[in-house]
């Protein structure tokens, strides 16, 4: 009788609902570059994308409802939103999926090239009353892609072939499937029948390979630019169905073999990509995200593809930050098969994240970060991060050359800090780190919030030297082997260097929802968050007048490409991450102000001789004792200080969307 009931519900909120279904429509195309027919001319590249993540629809939510763990706002009077019940473990309604694409058509529409969306396109399993099934989370997701038809849908008139404007990259998230985390290899009932809700934007000869296994990219710009979709359920460590990367039989490790396959055609056409996926690669010295096997490949990849991958992006955790991949953390024998646990020091594991953050759970992960971002290199002064091999304005070319000229020539005697100092980094470009973001939720844990990326879009609109590729080669055919570095002569790439599809900044937007759904006057940790409401009704001071929210919108919370911002990017390049991440970690405290010796080759302030003689060097150590401790406590003030101790504060705050108090566990 129950699941009746629960059908009859479902089929009238949907015939109900205010989203709409688009009619089927073909494949979509990437943006065209070359002339096209007079009847639908080319776009114009923008140099910008949209991000946007988490969007978790709720057909059972119902305004003024309660926000406790019972309710989930599905029912009883509580604080529920017209807009939805920000900082509360509730999820999405569909006036707030409605009002944001509203906004996204009226002012984002036009000026994107593509969009990556990276899933969770269906309510949480949170109400044991209402428990989902596999057909209410593929009309979600059904439901979501009408969305994104309706607004960047093209008009076929006159064109029945390019269905949409723009590309829009899909991808799996761990409530998409039921149920939630649990994938098995696929072709599965999920593989396939995402394969047929996400027709139009899977390139039709990759239909195939992903049912196999959910993977796909698309060339957002032809024979430029191309984003990976990645299915990071597979290398999800709660995803119990399958068992990491070591194992050729597991589809973690197909995919990786499959990455390293596309990447290498990738370099060979001259081309870039952009990684994409749901679960990003959280790891730190205390917990992880991904098993450990997958964590290893793909920062390896990371690395020997550094002159082809853009950026990396990711959501499911739903606060805005970012993460650095270490690749001298990389060990080549969990590419053999050896467990992690096996590597790691006896006394020593790793734990894993949970699946779903809470305020304080989420605030420990953030300290942890911290903890390991005051391990990195410490430069020897202020301008340290400035490029020796050449300002910002440097072409890839003039790089290349400079390299080329430099090959050969050794210096002998003295090394300067700032030597000893790149060196440890990898290089003027940091070429020993990788850096992933994640950006933040529709979904109102804190606020709304998405997020438009901009890039460089220098020569696209030259010729490309002609390529010659004999397309991919079948996974069975190809012998899984570890895929070799960069050239030496080679510049580096997009993601260290600013040069042609460099991202140059981005601008976070988000929606107050306090304020837009006017429910309540401004205001000032348990598994479930009620939300900052939790246990007020809403305010109605003329009971004859129903409450009026006010309009929505969304407003920019900041953007890193603006003069004076308080995270000081120059660029989204490695180099500026690593800045911002080490003035963050000096904010740890005294013992990681400015100058952690992460190699034990001793302080930053001291000199050092090629050959010198280990007696030498003690007494040289001994001499400078007393100088190096001024020199100490000289430099902790610099760098440790109230500037470090801002950084640390900004970056919570945009972390949880500007929508939590410091109080509240930060």
């Amino acid at each position: 009788m129950k699941a009746c009931v629960l059908a009859w519900l479902c089929a009238a909120l949907s015939a109900s609902s205010p989203i709409v279904h688009a009619s089927a429509k073909e494949v979509q195309h990437p943006l065209v570059q070359q002339a096209s027919p007079a009847s639908q001319p080319a776009r114009k590249l923008q140099g910008r994308f949209l991000h946007i993540t988490d969007l978790h629809p709720d057909p059972f939510y119902k305004i003024h409802s309660s926000t406790d763990e019972y309710s989930a706002c599905h029912r009883n009077s509580g604080p529920a939103g017209t807009y939805g019940a920000e900082t509360s473990d509730c999820d999405s309604p569909f006036s707030l999926l409605n009002a944001t694409f509203e906004w996204i058509e009226a002012n984002l529409k036009d000026s994107i090239d593509f969009v990556i969306w990276t899933g969770d396109s269906a309510r949480h399993d949170n109400d044991e009353d209402l428990p989902r099934t596999a057909e209410q989370v593929f009309d979600l997701n059904e439901k979501m892609v009408a969305k994104f038809v309706e607004v960047f849908g093209a008009d076929n008139d006159t064109d029945a072939v390019n269905d949409m404007l723009i590309p829009i990259i899909p991808t799996f998230g761990n409530n998409d499937i039921l149920p939630h985390n649990i994938l098995s290899g696929g072709p599965n009932r999920y593989t396939r029948k995402f394969s047929s809700i996400w027709h139009r934007f899977i390139p039709e000869e990759q239909r195939h390979g992903f049912e196999h296994g959910g993977w796909f990219y698309v060339e957002v710009i032809p024979q430029r630019l191309a984003v990976f979709s990645l299915n990071t359920l597979y290398f999800f460590d709660s995803n119990v169905a399958v068992d990491g990367c070591a194992e050729e039989s597991e589809p973690g490790h197909q995919q990786m073999e499959w990455l390293r396959i596309q990447l290498q055609f990738m370099r060979e056409r001259g081309m870039k990509a952009i990684l994409s996926g749901h679960v990003p690669p959280a790891r730190t010295d205390k917990k992880m995200s991904w098993d450990e096997t997958c964590w290893q490949r793909y920062t390896l990849w990371l690395d020997r593809y550094r002159d082809v991958v853009v950026g990396s992006i990711y959501g499911h955790m739903n606060i805005d930050h970012f993460m650095l991949q270490d690749f001298h953390e990389v060990d080549i024998s969990a590419l053999e098969g050896m467990h992690s646990d096996e590597r790691a020091p006896q006394g020593y594991a790793r734990t894993y994240l949970e699946d779903e953050f809470t305020i304080q759970s989420a605030s420990e992960y953030l300290a942890d970060l911290r903890d390991d971002w005051s391990k990195i290199p410490t430069p020897p002064s202020d301008d340290a991060f400035d490029c020796e091999d050449g300002e910002s304005s440097d072409s890839a070319n003039t790089i290349a050359k400079k390299k080329k000229s430099k090959k050969g020539k050794k210096k002998k005697g003295k090394q300067s800090k700032k030597e000893r100092f790149l060196k440890k980094i990898g290089g003027p470009w940091g070429e020993r780190f990788a850096v992933s973001l994640v950006g933040p939720s529709i979904v109102p844990n804190y606020f709304p919030s998405l997020r438009v990326v901009e890039y460089n879009t220098t020569d696209m609109e030259k010729p490309l030297p002609p390529t010659i590729s004999a397309g991919p080669t079948p996974l069975d055919k190809q012998k899984p082997t570890l895929p070799l570095p960069p050239s030496k002569s080679s510049p580096p790439g997009p993601a260290y260097s600013p040069q042609p599809l460099s991202w140059t900044g981005y601008t976070q937007y988000y929606a107050n929802l306090t304020h837009i759904n006017n429910d309540f006057p401004p205001i000032d940790a348990t598994k479930w968050h009620e939300g900052k409401h939790s246990g007020k009704r809403p305010h109605d001071k003329h009971p004859q007048t129903p409450l009026q929210p006010r309009p929505f919108t969304y407003q920019v919370e900041y953007a890193t490409h603006d003069r004076g911002d308080e995270f000081g990017l120059r660029d989204l390049t490695v180099r500026s991450w690593l800045t911002l991440a080490g003035k963050i970690g000096t904010s740890k405290g005294e013992c990681a102000a400015g100058n952690v010796d992460i190699d034990g080759s001793g302080s930053e302030e001291e000199e050092e001789e090629d050959g010198e003689g280990e007696a030498e060097a003690e007494k040289k150590k001994k001499k400078k004792k007393k100088k190096k401790k001024n020199k100490k406590k000289k430099h902790r003030g610099r760098n440790g200080g109230a500037a470090a101790r801002r950084a640390w504060h900004v970056f919570l705050r945009r972390a949880f969307v500007g929508a939590v108090e410091e109080e509240e566990g930060l």
